[in-house]
């Protein structure tokens, strides 16, 4: 058997930063209503995917995932092996894909992007108060 093809070792590092931000995050959800906790786990699922996915497509390899509750709220970091910032790219309907830090942004209270060395750590911040 040989070693995984990209697809098999995005798939596996994507579905790790999910379990280990479902890990984090639940904690936080146990004090919101039942529909509102359970948005806050998708939006985390889904910045987790992404960020995890960038860094595998577009930054050079994933270096670092962790996903912790701080201070109340829930804090999703990926560090990758390029020093590129991401952009936002205006919708083009014609091609595929390009919505990912768009959605990112928008789900976020905050998303930063820190430089250093080789690469970058991308760090986006959920607010569990901002679903009451």
């Amino acid at each position: 058997m040989g070693a995984p093809d990209a697809s098999d070792t995005e798939r596996f590092t994507c579905a790790q930063a999910r379990t280990d931000t479902s890990e984090a995050v639940l904690p936080l959800c146990a004090g919101l209503a039942e529909p509102l906790g359970r948005r806050l786990h998708e939006d985390a699922l889904l910045i987790a995917s992404e960020l995890a996915s960038n860094a595998l497509r577009h930054g050079g390899g994933l270096v670092r995932f962790a996903a912790r509750a701080h201070d109340g709220a829930l804090v999703i970091e990926v560090e990758d092996a390029s020093p590129e910032e991401p952009l936002l790219r205006p919708h083009d309907p014609t091609v595929p894909g390009g919505f990912g830090w768009l959605m990112v942004n928008n789900l976020a209270r905050s998303v930063t992007v820190e430089p250093h060395g080789q690469g970058k750590t991308v760090r986006a911040v959920l607010d569990p108060a901002s679903y009451r």
